[in-house]
């Protein structure tokens, strides 16, 4: 089992910025993919970028330049820092495991981005 915690999330105004983090525990594999997904209110959840523990980022083109992705294996969690925010970002945001067939969740942290 493997539990996952976010945190971050807030108000900012469009052209802010924000830090997500999520932490994770459990059995945690010493190599694994831990990434970010979001889902605004009526739309299907998206993915947002992924990182490996050996260093390798890919990125939505939506936030391709805006987001950039990191992680502390040593602490097992990962970032997110958001930049450039515009209220499209607005939507609650979930940290992901991936391990082969283990797959897990964080319970999400909410976004909103206005004025």
């Amino acid at each position: 089992q493997v539990q996952l915690v976010e945190s971050g999330g807030g108000l900012v105004q469009p052209g802010g910025s924000l830090r997500l983090s999520c932490a994770a525990s459990g059995s945690i594999a010493s190599i694994n993919t831990m990434g970010w997904y979001r889902q605004a209110p009526g739309k299907q959840r998206d993915w947002v970028a992924t990182m490996t523990t050996g260093g390798m980022t890919n990125y939505a083109d939506s936030v391709k330049g805006r987001f950039t992705i990191s992680r502390d294996n040593a602490k097992n969690t990962v970032y997110l820092q958001m930049n450039g925010l515009k209220p499209e970002d607005t939507a609650v945001y979930y940290c992901r495991y991936l391990r082969g067939t283990s797959d897990y969740w964080g319970q999400g942290t909410q976004v909103i981005v206005s004025s």
